[in-house]
Formats: C-alpha cells, structure tokens, sequence
C-alpha cells in the first residue's frame, strides 16, 4: 500500500511567518506520497499493546510532497488506535484518496487555502476531523516551504529558541516492584526528569508518585491520566498529589467532563492541564473563557500539525498560561517537528518526547541521539532534517 501522487493555490503561512509573495519563484504541488511504515518498539509502552492480529511495533506514515521545481518535503502521521480513533490504514486511504487528490495543484505556501481544502475533504466532528492525519501533511508542507526559504523553524517565526530540548522519561508501570529499576534505566540515559502515568487506581497512582519523588527528590514530576479519572475521584486526588510534590495534572478526566475541568480548577489544588480535549484553537479559546484549564500538553501530532500548534502556544502565552511539550511517542520526523516547535518558543519545562525511549530504527540520514537527556534541536531548514529514501524499505509496512 502506497500513496497517491500528483497535487491547487495562493500565499501565506500563518501569522507572522514568510509569504510567498513575488520575491521567489512560484511553485505548485506536483506529487503527495504516503509510505506506511512500522518502527519496532523496545520496552512497555501500554499504547501499544494489541490488538490481537496486528504487528508489533509503532505505526506511521511518512508523507512525501513534490513541488514542481523538484523541492521535496517530508512529515509523519503517527496514529495510536488506543489513545484515538485513527489507524495506519485509515491515514494513508485519506490521503491517497481524499486529501491529496484536492491539494495536489495548489501553492504550498498558502496555508489557509490548503487546510480549507482538507476541512472541506474531511470534515470537523466536535473539532478538526482526523487531526493526526492532517498532521502529517501540515509537516510536510511546513519542510517543504521551509528548504524554498531555506529557513528553519525558528527563523522563518523570528525567533531566538532553544539548541537543546530536555526530556521527560516516561513511567507506566504494572507493579509498584518495576518502579525502581524503570527509573534507574532513565538515569543511565541521562534523565533527570520523570512523567508517569495514573489513573484509574488513586491508590496506586498515589504510592506511585511518593516512590518517584523519594527517588528523584529534584525531578518535575508530571502524571498524565489520559482521561482515566472520574470527577469524585479526581477531586480527592488532586489535593493527595500536591502534597507529595507534583507539578501539574494532565487530563485527568475524559475530554468531554467540562464541568468536572472548571470545578477541578476551581478546586486549585494543582495546574490542571488540557491534552486530548484540545485539538484546535476554537476549543482552547473557548475553555480559556469558560475557566476550565491552566494550559495545555502541547502535541503537534494532535492538533492537526506545526501550524495550528504554534497558534495555541501563542495562544497561551497571550493568557499567561502554562504549556508543556509532549508527543505521541514519535518517531524521527514527527519528531523533529516538536523539537523545532518547542525549540522556537523557549520551552520552560522537561519535554514528555518519549519516541527514542520506545521506538527504534529511522529514516532518517542522522538520527536524533539523546545525550545526557537532552536532544539537539534541528537546525536546517524546513524540519531541518533528511531522510534517506533507502532507509524506508527496513521499515515499510505491507498489509498480509
């Protein structure tokens, strides 16, 4: 199974970055492919267990985009049927027959025109329909545009950034027994730093945290319950976790609880933090209203790409809210997309990037490798990195 090829028209990219606006040539999308690969895993990563009859590993589909001058750019969809509604298969049929048939003959460079297009292809539902799909075609587009202005993420947004991002390790234990040496396996590489997740055992997610913090006094610790919590349930935690020394709590109800998130808040008792709730601006505006959060979980992967995630961050920083840097343990491309996003804007906090924890293998000509915890920000243009087409076969996926 693969792609679709061949690709409609205008300028822009978003407020405040570069314009196609006469000063280069212009160009048109020529060719939209889609490689659907499976990156082996290393590890427990609970999103990825089963279901039964599927092949091990993490899936994702490369994007490849073809201007007519022969600019190439590359992004990743990474679907994670457990933690959303989206596949593999279901990436890389929308694409191939829905979304690359309308922008394929379009400019690159005008973003509004072509998420117009894919909203008009593939419709909202409460908010962006099949946002990690058109992720991965907002990141191609956002490295395409990029090496045609030969700037990279922060450049082409004016801004100073960051050269290193520091990373969170993640915790998802079974048994209380495994906390230990899960820690000590993060120490080797250098972490510093731990998010766990919880949710729906108080008792355990309790306990949980007290070993963390006893064993990494200093560390920002971060729960993420993925919406695993009841409100009753929530209220009374959220206090217990405060006491031992967390920093924040991200969803810890189901996205649609809203009148749980505004008495959570309310209640104080910790930074309450959106992530799957938020999938567009619309949203966020609207529970930054409504008094629901104290910022959100960013994913570039969740919210339909680069584009839109620098919007809620800026977002954000406008309200004086928290934002944290996380993934959708990506690998390579995608990625790189959220280590220039969070480069760019400076972020404060360790990033729950966990892709070169559990994912191995790459497409990439110079893998990223963690040193003493911390990534290298890309620094070429568009995504600043290069995939090296040889390396895609090792990893292609091929249904039966």
């Amino acid at each position: 199974m693969a792609g679709a090829a061949v690709a409609h028209t205008t300028t822009s990219w978003g407020a405040g970055a570069p314009r196609n606006d006469g000063t280069m040539k212009k160009v048109i999308l020529t060719k939209i492919e889609t490689f659907p690969m499976i990156y082996p895993t290393v590890g427990r990563f609970k999103f990825f267990e089963g279901p039964k009859g599927r092949p091990a590993g993490r899936p994702a589909v490369l994007i490849k985009v073809t201007a007519d001058d022969g600019t190439v750019g590359w992004g990743q969809s990474v679907p994670v049927p457990r933690w959303s509604y989206e596949t593999l298969e279901s990436v890389v049929t929308t694409i191939d027959k829905y979304l690359a048939p309308e922008l394929i003959g379009q400019d690159p460079f005008d973003t509004d025109a072509l998420h117009a297009a894919m909203t008009r292809v593939i419709a909202p539902s409460f908010s962006t329909g099949q946002p990690i799909c058109k992720a991965g075609i907002d990141l191609a587009l956002f490295d395409l545009t990029g090496k045609l202005l030969g700037q990279s993420a922060a450049e082409r947004w004016r801004r100073e950034g960051l050269g290193r991002i520091t990373l969170s390790w993640t915790l998802n234990p079974r048994t209380l027994d495994e906390v230990e040496p899960l820690i000590e396996q993060g120490r080797a590489r250098g972490y510093k730093n731990f998010n766990v997740k919880v949710a729906p055992d108080p008792k355990f997610d309790l306990e949980l945290c007290r070993m963390v913090k006893r064993l990494v006094p200093d560390g920002f610790l971060w729960p993420d319950a993925n919406g695993g919590y009841d409100e009753a349930t929530a209220l009374i935690v959220a206090p217990k976790l405060a006491d031992l020394g967390v920093a924040v709590l991200e969803q810890p109800l189901p996205a649609n609880r809203l009148g749980g998130y505004r008495r959570l808040k309310q209640q104080g008792a910790l930074p309450i933090l959106m992530d799957e709730g938020i999938v567009s601006s619309v949203e966020l505006e609207e529970f930054i209203e409504l008094k629901l959060l104290d910022g959100v979980a960013m994913k570039p992967a969740r919210c339909g790409g680069i584009t839109e995630a620098k919007r809620q961050i800026e977002r954000l920083l406008d309200a004086g809210m928290m934002w944290l840097g996380s993934g959708l343990t990506d690998p390579d491309v995608s990625l790189a997309a959220s280590l220039s996003l969070y480069g760019a804007f400076g972020l404060k906090y360790p990033a729950a990037l966990n892709g070169p924890q559990f994912v191995e293998g790459s497409v990439l000509a110079s893998p990223f490798v963690v040193r003493d915890g911390r990534l290298e920000v890309p620094q070429g243009p568009g995504l600043g990195v290069a995939v090296d087409e040889a390396k895609l076969s090792k990893l292609r996926w091929k249904e039966g």
